[in-house]
């Protein structure tokens, strides 16, 4: 058997877990100027888009209101469109670039829903291909990104400014 490496999952695992008074992750990076660290790769009006750091698979990226909130029912109709919208558009940045055959698109709701970020609701964008599903996360509880996250962020970025 040969092993998987995966030395980016080494700094999240033995690096400080900061605890977070008032402001969630999401808004920290949404407060925060350094996009390119952050992995934004868009900002709009209302909500902004991030790839996941931790990603399912290649291109994964959420879409985040500025404002936080764990409940739907907190944004306004403006917001609810925003958020929507850049939904869409990543969506086809996604297609534009990656050429997936589908989409995972959904959001989970609190602890019990796998929420990882309980206080901050987010949209969650996962490109899929036929295929792209296999063994390894069955057995390994791993997933293989073919495409290094930073050079995928610049695509995407250079795409989503169009």
């Amino acid at each position: 058997m040969e092993p998987l490496h995966a030395p980016w999952r080494i700094d999240y695992i033995l690096g400080p877990k900061p605890v977070r008074a008032d402001a969630s992750l999401f808004r920290q990076m949404a407060e925060s100027l350094d996009d390119e660290g952050n992995l934004i790769i868009f900002r709009d009006r209302t909500c902004y888009a991030v790839m996941n750091k931790y990603p399912y698979t290649g291109g994964h990226l959420m879409v985040v209101p500025y404002k936080q909130t764990a409940d739907l029912n907190d944004l306004t109709e403006e917001e609810l469109g925003d958020l929507m919208k850049l939904v869409r558009r990543c969506q086809n940045a996604l297609i534009t670039l990656m050429k997936p055959q589908g989409f995972n698109i959904g959001m989970n709701l609190g602890a019990c829903a796998g929420a990882g970020v309980i206080d901050h609701l987010h949209i969650h964008i996962v490109p899929r291909w036929n295929g792209d599903t296999n063994f390894m996360p069955v057995l390994a509880g791993t997933t293989v990104v073919p495409e290094a996250l930073l050079d995928i962020a610049a695509k995407l970025r250079a795409e989503l400014a169009k």
